[in-house]
């Protein structure tokens, strides 16, 4: 076992039978083995738990009571205020992990942006973090629609020129000032038309006809005044037509500087807008920002803003566009950004961290986010984002005093830092206490558990990573440490038990890695090759072992001890793990024949449907644009181009391409996406009948049993809306004799709508015995069967996935029957605390209702809108409460 690893040289919701449920109705969501064994002491020294990071997020207390207090904000500011409160929005998301959240609200900032400033701000960031959807811009223009969303702003339109067109004239007697006045420049001579050149600014107007001696000369010496012949006689040309577009970009510079010395508005204004035109790339906007700081040029300053936030993350990487945000004085800032400045580093602070959260860049961005904080919701934020990076650098000292800023304005969360920081300098109980002083003094969550625990021992710190779990089960440290110490007290059956729990709903990859050293504890060599293949898959750059070992190393390490598989063993597997619901399983197989000379793109489109039922909405846009570059034929491409629009949510154009597709090759694939997105994209309820013709020529068409199966899934849902029950039993039928596993569930659903809830119980049970992952089935059967079993159905699903809303909306709506309203809402709390969940927050609101609590109901209301502000049934709610409010 031990020549087996690496030396050091290697190293780099639905109703009940409860009847009628008038709460619930509120919302319905609806191996050969090796010759040496391994020891445990061999293992246990390669499984490490690092410490929890303390996240750079910010982490209420209450999110429920801040968004709603965000939403009660909107209702009253003035709609220049908007952006920012959408800003403080994201945020909330950002620390709940809500990342649809937080995009929809970023968008939401960018439409509502009432400054050009902020319109770049925003529409940059969404650009920025929505960067895997690159490629649907293009996609899009082949179907001849332009992508316009987020795209540059024309920011001209946006900043008019405001200045008083006429100057008052001064009185001068006329008759001695000639019509013309030439300036001398060096030896050369430009002539003027005086009245012209007396219009463009006061100083003109006072040299050439007011009091001074300037007004009787017929030639001004312009020889110190820092313009060329050349730069003059394109001014005495846009004194008489008002233009400047012929010219050139270096003399154009030299125009606005002299514009700006003689007060030269309207000169000034074409020069910034004229140079503003011509930024085009990064080097322009380095090149033309300096100067439009300098002579206060807000349009071109924009203009060169926009061109550089739009180029992030890259342009973090030249130092010289770093200097500028980290230098600007605060006029510089305000010439380039407005009042949009918090907004301006919030984002760069982001972007930066993502790249590297202990670079000095970061320090630097975060520093100024600091000093342009405007009030204690700024401040909290950038003081923990500061002190969180300087924690990673080991600057003690700086980062205790930026947490205890930031613990001053607010944010408790960075209590968590300083009780590290205490831990670090040896003061172990006063960590203790601390967070002890927090879970006594305000309402526990998950979080101040699972950091205290870090500060004891033995029983008491299992005691409290149990209460964290209890509290907040998507933590995952608890299940981490759990499954290491039953590993170093020889009890691997139980560790992997453990670790299985979290995985059953949230794949993270730190939890993989533990499963994968467990498995090789259990000398299970296919397990921990299906784990670190999984791996590869979700990133394959991911290293183990503390960042030492790079997991495609140990990769090949493994499948030495594994048994070789062939294309048709591959396939076999493949279709095992499918049938038996078993996701991760199905990656792990998919990635092993992409290694082979199997046809690529056909394997990268399974993986990423995969992907998205393992809610990794990125990884599977990642696989889709593989599978379009892999693929073999140009039909091929077409669907998976067709899908990529899809998945965006243009579902015209991804029909479009499955019709180009057809027109080439009839195929499987090809109908199936026509299918799909006719559904989607067709408000006609008679399309029905389209739907259903398009999946039985997909089903003529050559394909494998896998997609098959879905395909006779998919007809048979289309048979059961439109009313055909047999029709659909049949399809199901079908579908399960080619092992399509997920059908017994259409079948129940068949037996249901025929009045036979027993027949469809037991299909559930068939398909809970058969699925490896089955928290979805307890779910569906609990509709089927008695009240008792429905309980303990809906416990189980709760164990194996908590962050399924319906069990706790069931639940909370028995107790509320049964009039135990505090029960009924502690049932909704439970979850609401750790899933910003629109169904618990609105039947929640209408418990408070019921129990004329007004002011909770208008919170849970507020906070549920800020989730879904267009959900009609919550506006309703809201309204109603609203005008009860005292």
């Amino acid at each position: 076992m031990r020549t087996f690893f690496p030396s050091e040289s290697c190293k780099e919701g639905h109703p009940n039978a409860l009847n009628p449920q008038s709460w619930l109705q509120i919302e319905r969501g609806k191996l050969p083995k090796l010759s040496s064994h391994p020891s445990s002491a061999s293992i246990e020294s390669l499984i490490k738990v690092p410490q929890p990071p303390i996240l750079p997020f910010f982490k209420p207390i209450d999110y429920v009571e801040v968004l709603a207090q965000i939403h009660e904000e909107f209702e009253s500011c003035p709609p220049q205020e908007w952006s920012n409160l959408f800003l403080s929005q994201y945020q909330v998301f950002r620390g709940l992990g809500e990342v649809k959240l937080m995009r929809r609200s970023l968008q939401a900032a960018w439409q509502r942006a009432n400054t050009v400033h902020e319109k770049i701000i925003f529409g940059a960031w969404v650009k920025y973090e929505r960067q895997e959807e690159e490629l649907v811009a293009d996609l899009l223009a082949t179907c001849g629609k332009c992508a316009k969303e987020f795209g540059p702003v024309d920011i001209a339109s946006y900043l008019p020129f405001d200045v008083n067109a006429s100057l008052q004239e001064r009185i001068t007697d006329e008759n001695h000032i000639s019509k013309n006045v030439t300036f001398r420049i060096g030896n050369e001579r430009i002539i003027c038309d005086r009245q012209k050149i007396s219009e463009l600014s006061e100083p003109f107007c006072a040299m050439l006809k007011g009091c001074f001696s300037e007004s009787l000369c017929e030639t001004i010496d312009l020889s110190e005044n820092n313009i060329s012949p050349l730069g003059m006689k394109a001014i005495s040309d846009f004194s008489l037509t008002g233009s400047l577009i012929e010219v050139p970009p270096d003399l154009l510079l030299e125009i606005l500087v002299f514009a700006n010395k003689y007060c030269c508005e309207r000169l000034k204004d074409a020069c910034d807008r004229r140079l503003a035109s011509l930024v085009s790339s990064k080097e322009d906007a380095m090149e033309l920002m300096e100067y439009a700081l300098d002579e206060n040029s807000t349009v071109l300053a924009a203009s060169c803003l926009q061109v550089l936030l739009r180029d992030l993350p890259n342009c973090l990487n030249d130092n010289r566009v770093v200097e500028i945000f980290i230098h600007a004085n605060e006029q510089q800032l305000a010439v380039m950004v407005g009042p949009g400045i918090f907004a301006l580093f919030c984002f760069l602070s982001e972007v930066s961290m993502n790249l590297n959260s202990s670079s000095d860049i970061t320090t630097h961005i975060l520093e100024r986010l600091v000093e342009f904080a405007e009030n204690d919701k700024h401040r909290l934020l950038a003081l923990h984002q500061l002190g969180c990076v300087r924690l990673s650098q080991k600057e003690y000292e700086d980062a205790h005093f930026l947490f205890e800023g930031a613990v001053k304005a607010g944010h408790i969360y960075s209590i968590a830092g300083l009780a590290r920081l205490d831990y670090i300098k040896g003061e172990k109980l006063l960590s203790y206490e601390k967070l002890s002083s927090v879970i006594s003094s305000v309402t526990p969550l998950g979080w101040m558990y699972q950091e205290r625990s870090l500060y004891c021992d033995g029983d008491t710190r299992w005691e409290d990573l149990e209460k964290a779990s209890n509290l907040d089960p998507t933590l995952i440290y608890p299940y981490m440490y759990r499954a290491t110490t039953l590993m170093r007290t020889q009890n691997a059956q139980a560790a992997l038990a453990e670790i299985n729990r979290i995985l059953g709903f949230k794949l993270s990859l730190e939890c993989l890695e533990i499963r994968f050293f467990i498995h090789l504890a259990l000398e299970d060599y296919k397990a921990a090759l299906f784990d670190v293949q999984t791996i590869l898959t979700l990133r394959p750059d991911y290293r183990m072992f503390e960042g030492r070992v790079a997991a495609s190393q140990l990769c090949t390490l493994v499948r030495e001890h594994v048994e070789h598989w062939t294309t048709a063993d591959c396939w076999a597997q493949l279709y095992d793990c499918w049938s038996a619901v078993d996701d991760i399983g199905s990656l792990s197989v998919i990635y092993q024949m992409l290694e082979s000379d199997a046809a690529k793109g056909v394997l990268y489109f399974r993986q990423s449907l995969l992907l998205l039922r393992l809610s990794c909405p990125e990884a599977a846009m990642r696989s889709l644009h593989l599978a379009r570059k892999h693929a073999s034929s140009e039909h091929e491409r077409l669907v998976y181009e067709g899908w990529i629009l899809y998945d965006t949510g243009h579902y015209k154009e991804g029909l479009q391409k499955a019709e180009q597709s057809i027109s080439i090759k009839r195929s499987f694939e090809a109908f199936f996406l026509k299918a799909y997105a006719l559904a989607d994209s067709s408000l006609d309820p008679s399309c029905s009948s389209t739907v259903i013709s398009l999946l039985e020529d997909a089903l003529k068409c050559p394909s494998d049993n896998l997609r098959k199966g879905q395909a006779l899934n998919n007809l048979g849902s289309v048979y059961v809306d439109c009313g055909k029950l047999d029709l659909a039993a049949d399809c199901y039928i079908s579908a399960l004799k080619i092992r399509h596993t997920r059908a017994h569930q259409g079948l129940a659903r068949v037996h249901c709508l025929k009045n036979d809830k027993a027949a469809a119980c037991m299909e559930m049970t068939e398909l809970i015995d058969k699925a490896k992952n089955n928290a979805s089935a307890y779910e569906k059967r609990s509709e089927y069967c008695d009240r008792e079993q429905a309980k303990a159905d809906l416990e189980m699903v709760t164990r194996l996935d908590p962050l399924r809303v319906y069990p706790y909306r069931y639940r909370a709506a028995v107790l509320m029957d049964n009039h135990k309203e505090e029960e009924a809402i502690a049932e909704l709390s439970r979850a609401i605390t750790f899933k910003a969940d629109l169904h618990l927050l609105h039947l929640r609101a209408a418990f408070h209702e019921h129990k004329e609590d007004v002011l909770g109901a208008l919170r849970d209301c507020r906070a549920a809108l800020s989730v879904d502000p267009n959900h009609q049934e919550m506006l309703e709610l809201h309204s109603r409460v609203n005008s009860h409010e005292p």
